[in-house]
């Protein structure tokens, strides 16, 4: 496929797509019985055998050595097929991506490879309950012994921790180093002793995250992923995948609060002869393309090696503002009916439900309209409140 252009090759990927995916539209195709995590790995064993698993990735670790133009080509198509990649996608968006930066040569031989197979699923353990979007104010102790580190503690909202071989964990290794320092990244064998994983169910009625319970846990000393009391460094290399992930992430016409679906839906209930409506949809469509086009250069850069750095939170602010209004859409479209009509519209409900969580996960609106202001604008950097007895129009802030 190396020798093919932007166009064949995006033929090629298209007629592949064909044979081994579900189009947009189709509804919920059989699955023979198999769960999700058993798809998706199959189906991701498929797409590595394909070539198309690791693009732009280093051939020497399994990833097929090819250029953005290639991996702009196969997202492309890839936008007008349902993948069933949700369980891999912390692995791929974010763990891949920082180990190829910061990972030993051995780590890199050991893990990018099964990863990129579908062999290995990952998870990310960052937040804990008392630090969420401040990811260095973590409780997680890790003590150095002579046969490796000894891990206490308890993290949350970890996605894919119910399926997940390995994880990356922060952990507090120096606690008199300050708030930023003293941090260490480690690989974690979830099936390790004294490793705990509990469901959260959500307001969805479904439970996509995890509590993971961390009691005298061991792991070998090649476990740090970058450097010893420099985990900081390492969680923001992987936010910043993680952002860009997020925001670049082939949001494609698949989900139910997509422009696709709620036009089908208007026309369906004869709706796009109200003005309101049609300007309504004009407006989803303008905001999906835009929110994909800045999705696709900041993928595009990632992945030719410029520094995305915040640019990657204002691709996630934008795709979580988008979700959030298309929510509001639906609901002006459907009405009572979203939540008092025929199962036709659970998909699109259960959308609406979750929406919120969107502008959550991956660190809140709030907290990337900081970095945007700060790191990208310029504007000072948020003090906080100094006197909480002060007039709103009184608190200062300062850099």
């Amino acid at each position: 496929m190396t020798g093919s252009g932007p166009d064949e090759y995006r033929a090629q990927a298209r007629q592949w797509l064909e044979t081994n995916a579900s189009p947009l539209g189709d509804g919920d195709a059989a699955h023979g019985g198999e769960s999700e995590i058993e798809r998706s790995k199959r189906f991701q064993h498929a797409l590595w055998s394909a070539g198309y698993a690791g693009i732009t990735w280093p051939k020497e670790y399994g990833g097929q050595g090819l250029t953005t133009e290639e991996l702009a080509a196969f997202n492309q198509v890839a936008g007008d097929f349902v993948l069933p990649s949700v369980p891999l996608s912390v692995g791929m968006g974010m763990v891949g991506p920082t180990m190829l930066e910061l990972g030993t040569r051995e780590q890199k031989s050991r893990y990018i490879l099964p990863l990129l197979r579908g062999d290995e699923v990952w998870c990310q353990m960052f937040s804990e309950p008392d630090a969420g979007s401040d990811v260095a104010g973590l409780r997680t102790r890790a003590v150095r012994t002579g046969a490796g580190w000894i891990l206490n503690g308890r993290k949350v909202w970890t996605s894919n921790a119910q399926w997940a071989d390995f994880g990356v964990i922060l952990a507090r290794t120096d606690a008199d180093a300050p708030k930023h320092r003293g941090i260490t990244m480690f690989i974690l064998d979830m099936r390790r002793a004294g490793v705990t994983i509990r469901p959260l169910v959500v307001a969805t009625g479904d439970a996509p995250f995890n509590e993971v319970v961390l009691d005298d846990v061991l792991v070998p000393h090649d476990a740090v992923l970058g450097r010893v009391n420099r985990g900081w460094d390492a969680a923001v290399a992987m936010l910043r995948h993680e952002r860009v992930s997020i925001g670049t992430r082939v949001q494609k016409r698949s989900n139910a609060l997509s422009f696709d679906n709620l036009a089908r839906i208007a026309r369906d209930r004869g709706a796009t002869s109200d003005a309101v409506v049609r300007r309504r949809l004009a407006e989803a469509y303008v905001r999906e393309s835009a929110v994909l086009a800045y999705g696709r250069v900041l993928q595009a850069e990632a992945n030719a090696g410029v520094e995305v750095g915040p640019r990657g939170s204002a691709a996630k602010l934008a795709g979580a503002e988008l979700r959030l209004w298309q929510a509001l859409t639906a609901q002006e479209i459907l009405g009572p009916d979203v939540a008092l009509g025929d199962r036709e519209f659970d998909a699109v409900a259960l959308g609406i439900v979750a929406a919120p969580g969107v502008a959550t996960a991956g660190g809140t609106n709030e907290i990337q309209r900081n970095i945007i202001a700060e790191r990208i604008l310029g504007l000072p950097k948020d003090g906080g409140i100094a006197d909480k007895n002060l007039p709103f129009n009184q608190i200062r802030t300062s850099r």
